[in-house]
């Protein structure tokens, strides 16, 4: 365990070393862009001033004009050496910018891996987290079982009738409905027409008529 203790000790500080070594080596590059940067722009400023002496003098002084423009071709050299210059330095930059990335991604991976690892031995094999959500499964049955015995009325409504009770309720009902009728007040009922007791009589002219029928009846046999 000491020997383990030591070289991961080791290696860490292998580790820091490297980091704080990309880190200033990555400083320094991004200094030397913004030295080097700096010069590309007076340069340019110079090819530009250049050219203005040039044209300004033209053909009315061609040796002002010719030296200006050797003197812009000079520049335009210099200038072309520095673009590769800063080409070849950015390059460098985001190569040590993506290794000093890649070297944090897989410390912390391994520091995960290490902390996954001390996880897993806590919580031991998988025989053992089996057993475990076993002993969960049956203590909750048990508090189930529990829960249903204590809510169960003892002693009390085990031994009516649902039958018995229903038809008593019908038969309350059916009383509410007589008693409410019988209080029903005689104003609240509709008269009705008297039925007659005689029995109405025919009128004269439908019995001569009858007769005449029955004549006629009996000369016809």
């Amino acid at each position: 365990y000491l020997s383990w203790h030591f070289d991961r000790k080791q290696w860490y500080q292998r580790r820091v070393a490297i980091t704080a070594g990309t880190a200033d080596a990555i400083q320094r590059l991004r200094a030397t862009e913004e030295m080097l940067q700096k010069k590309s722009d007076y340069i340019e400023g110079k090819i530009k001033q250049e050219l203005v002496t040039a044209r300004n003098a033209g053909m009315k002084n061609k040796r002002v004009a010719l030296n200006a423009l050797k003197r812009k071709k000079r520049f335009e050299e210099q200038l072309d050496k520095l673009d590769g210059t800063l080409c070849t330095i950015e390059f460098q930059r985001e190569a040590l910018e993506n290794a000093n990335t890649n070297t944090e991604v897989l410390k912390n991976m391994g520091f995960a891996a290490k902390a996954l690892e001390n996880a897993h031995k806590e919580i031991g094999d998988a025989d053992k987290v089996h057993d475990m959500m076993d002993d969960i499964q049956e203590q909750t049955e048990l508090a189930n079982e529990i829960s249903n015995a204590i809510s169960n009325p003892v002693g009390f409504g085990n031994d009516v009738d649902d039958d018995e009770l229903l038809a008593e309720l019908e038969a309350m009902e059916q009383e509410t409905m007589d008693e409410a009728l019988l209080d029903i007040p005689d104003s609240a009922v509709p008269n009705l027409p008297s039925v007659p007791n005689t029995v109405p009589t025919r009128p004269a002219a439908q019995e001569e008529e009858d007769e005449d029928v029955a004549a006629l009846a009996a000369w016809a046999t």
